[in-house]
């Protein structure tokens, strides 16, 4: 990694330098101590231009077309004046702990656009379908002058919840035919999401997926909504013919409208920077707890005494945690 300096990197992201940008997001990503130390101070210089963007969730279980929906929905606003930054995760491999980071390829038109920046990150492992850096690098991108920030998850479940922590709207696509289409209902991201799309209404496929958003919408009139003083509704749209993507911008410019009204969007803001807070402490305490001499010592044993039924996990867990 090429040594700018603090001022480098902040006057390249403020000018909207896409190679400076690129740059500082790499830096920010290093588990390097001293490029960690030279992150901060540059977020901290920055931090006065962020907060002025909207933050999209997008999530989906596989096969939704989320990078084919964010595609279309980017290209839409770009074409709108907008500037759209896509922080796609891509998940890591448990045994290789690599990633494809493919997302550039699936987005080939938006990818090419000078009002769009994608960028794929490794999610490492992290539960919650959002890479450890996503917070990061959306505030870098908001001092770049990126006023919408599309983040897509990996798409994998319940473990998607963590994304609620950093976005302002959550916006589950699905698809028709997949199976019973209230099963969804049981899972907790449902519960979290502002709306719900359902994607590749066109062709022969365009019957189901409007029974689909309506046996949704009777079916979310029995749940808590995600916002306080907003209703979640199902939609419907084409990725592929663009039909309703104009709606659903729609959607998401009403949604902000009437939170920042009644002051949930700068409370839910607040409530996001005390909760990015509290992961940090939890992941710093838990880095040095298994970094710890005297525990990476004993754990070996104490691991072998639970699997071999010796004593139980709570008993091990509580000597860990005595040393």
């Amino acid at each position: 990694m090429q040594n700018y300096s603090i001022t480098e990197y902040i006057d390249g992201v403020r000018q909207g330098d896409r190679t400076m940008l690129a740059k500082a997001i790499t830096l920010i990503e290093s588990n390097s101590p001293e490029h960690i130390d030279k992150a901060q101070a540059v977020l901290k210089e920055l931090l006065p231009h962020t907060g002025n963007s909207i933050r999209v969730g997008i999530t989906g279980m596989p096969g939704a077309g989320k990078s084919t929906f964010i595609e279309a929905l980017g290209c839409y606003l770009t074409e709108r004046g907008h500037k759209v930054a896509v922080l796609a995760v891509d998940p890591s491999s448990s045994i290789s702990h690599g990633s494809i980071l493919g997302d550039k390829t699936r987005m080939e038109k938006l990818s090419q656009d000078p009002n769009a920046f994608i960028r794929p990150s490794p999610s490492g492992g992290v539960l919650g379908g959002v890479a450890r850096k996503t917070r990061e690098s959306m505030l870098l991108f908001e001092a770049a002058g990126y006023d919408v920030l599309l983040i897509e998850t990996i798409g994998v479940g319940q473990n998607e919840i963590t994304v609620r922590s950093m976005v302002d709207f959550i916006l589950l696509l699905m698809i028709a035919g997949a199976g019973d289409e209230l099963q969804g209902i049981k899972k907790g991201i449902i519960e979290i999401a502002d709306a719900i799309v359902f994607n590749k209404a066109d062709g022969d496929n365009q019957p189901r997926t409007l029974a689909a958003r309506e046996e949704y919408e009777r079916a979310l009139h029995y749940l808590y909504h995600a916002t306080e003083g907003w209703t979640t509704h199902a939609h419907t749209c084409s990725s592929l013919t663009g039909e309703g993507i104009a709606a659903i911008w729609q959607v998401i410019g009403k949604f902000r409208e009437l939170t920042t009204k009644s002051q949930v969007w700068d409370i839910r803001r607040k409530h996001q920077q005390r909760d990015w807070l509290h992961a940090l402490v939890e992941e710093h305490l838990s880095r040095n707890f298994f970094t710890d001499p005297k525990i990476k010592a004993i754990l070996p044993q104490i691991e072998q005494e639970v699997m071999d039924g010796k004593t139980t996990a709570i008993t091990a867990a509580r000597r860990l945690l005595g040393e």
